[in-house]
């Protein structure tokens, strides 16, 4: 049986590239590149699937339309709406594939903060020497604690290297029931404010919902240690950007590593610049090889089932947008 997969627009040397790529791997499967809005109304009608950005009004326009590939892990606020979550169309997005890249990242705070560079690499701008007592300014990761907000992809390859590093690992997560390999406890959401006390570091991984919605403000940065550090790279609206820095000013935490915001790009005259006890990175934590290939393999392993009428890879739960 022959199906139709319609590429809506944008259309970019990438995504042309998986287009033919598609059409030459996956002959039972028609390929309709969709250059323009007009065009993307016309080809959706009869298509049986889509990748990319899929607005109401396509949605309404579409006939046969069974599975639509996300063009992001974690597409923005917007993209599932009503009409798309009671449709029965099945979503699948691209997460899994920043796992090794981000956890990575995670692990460049961990360890800048366990050693002090965000005393230091201040000093090193203002061209000052200056050396704490050797007891001070260190953590040994061997006795800490890192509780991981979000066990899924990357929270798992986040506590394996946490566990590498020495430190205990803690955990919650909304969708897994069983505790991964490194992980010492496995909490549901409701366990976060018992479980912030413990930590060093709170990292948080966990996508953008309309349950993470700012999650982390200020009684859950009043509920941390005052020596522990919070790490965001899952998504900016996760965390109260108002609410961190005041927590961060009355040092009831003892500093922070972002790559998210709640408004990007960080507006040049926030004060979360300038803080010290602050390093930052602007949205590029999952930055590495071989993503777009990664990307590929999913649209094509997907496109394949669903082909086959098989089981597909990350399908989403579209109420929850992950």
């Amino acid at each position: 049986m022959r199906l139709k997969l319609v590429m809506l627009p944008p259309q970019t040397d990438i995504t042309l590239g998986w287009a033919r790529r598609l059409a030459a791997t996956l002959p039972n499967l028609e390929i309709a590149v969709a250059e323009s809005p007009q065009q993307a109304q016309h080809d959706i009608v009869d298509a049986d699937a889509a990748f990319g950005v899929l607005t109401p009004d396509l949605l309404a326009r579409a006939t046969k339309l069974r599975w639509l590939q996300a063009p992001q892990a974690a597409p923005p606020a917007g993209f599932y709406y009503p009409e798309m979550i009671a449709h029965p169309i099945v979503v699948t997005n691209f997460r899994e594939i920043f796992n090794d890249h981000i956890g990575a990242h995670i692990m460049a705070f961990v360890y800048a903060f366990a050693r002090g560079f965000h005393y230091y690499i201040p000093q090193q701008i203002r061209r000052e020497w200056a050396k704490p007592p050797e007891d001070h300014g260190v953590i040994d990761l061997h006795s800490a604690t890192a509780l991981i907000v979000g066990l899924g992809g990357i929270g798992t390859e986040a506590a394996r290297l946490c566990a590498a590093a020495g430190m205990r690992v803690i955990g919650t997560d909304a969708r897994r029931a069983e505790t991964p390999p490194h992980v010492a406890e496995m909490h549901p959401p409701a366990a976060l404010d018992a479980l912030l006390p413990q930590a060093d570091f709170v990292i948080a991984t966990i996508p953008h919902t309309p349950a993470t919605t700012g999650l982390f403000n200020r009684a859950v940065f009043q509920r941390m240690r005052r020596e522990a550090f919070f790490i965001n790279i899952g998504r900016g609206l996760t965390t109260k950007l108002d609410d961190l820095t005041a927590a961060l000013e009355a040092h009831e935490i003892a500093g922070a590593g972002l790559d998210v915001y709640e408004t990007e790009p960080l507006p040049a005259d926030h004060k979360l610049w300038t803080l010290p006890g602050v390093l930052m990175t602007p949205h590029m934590a999952g930055y590495g090889p071989h993503l777009n290939e990664r990307r590929y393999e999913i649209l094509r392993d997907n496109a394949r089932a669903l082909l086959d009428g098989t089981a597909m890879r990350n399908v989403v739960d579209k109420a929850n947008w992950f």
